[in-house]
C-alpha cells in the first residue's frame, strides 16, 4: 500500500486518480471509473467527485492501493 500526503482536508477521486498517475485527463478518469472495480473504503464508487479524506484507502485493481494521510 502507499501513500499520498494531502494539504487540504480532501481530495476528489478523480485528482487523486491523476495524481498518482493512474488516469492522464478527465476522460480517462470516467472510463476507469466506469470500468474498473475502484473502491475507497471496500465500497465501490464511480463518482470523480467523491471526497476523499485522510485515512481513506482507495483500491484501483491491477493499480494499486493507496491510503490518504495529512501533512501536519
Amino acid at each position: 500500500m502507499q501513500t499520498v500526503v494531502i494539504t487540504t482536508p480532501y481530495i476528489t477521486l478523480g485528482q487523486l486518480l491523476k495524481f498518482v498517475g493512474v488516469a492522464a485527463t478527465g476522460g480517462d478518469i470516467k472510463e476507469l471509473l466506469r470500468s474498473l472495480k475502484i473502491t475507497v473504503n471496500q465500497e465501490r464508487d464511480e463518482r470523480r467527485g467523491k471526497k476523499c479524506y485522510p485515512g481513506d484507502i482507495v483500491d484501483v485493481p491491477n493499480y494499486g492501493t493507496w491510503r490518504i494521510t495529512h501533512e501536519d
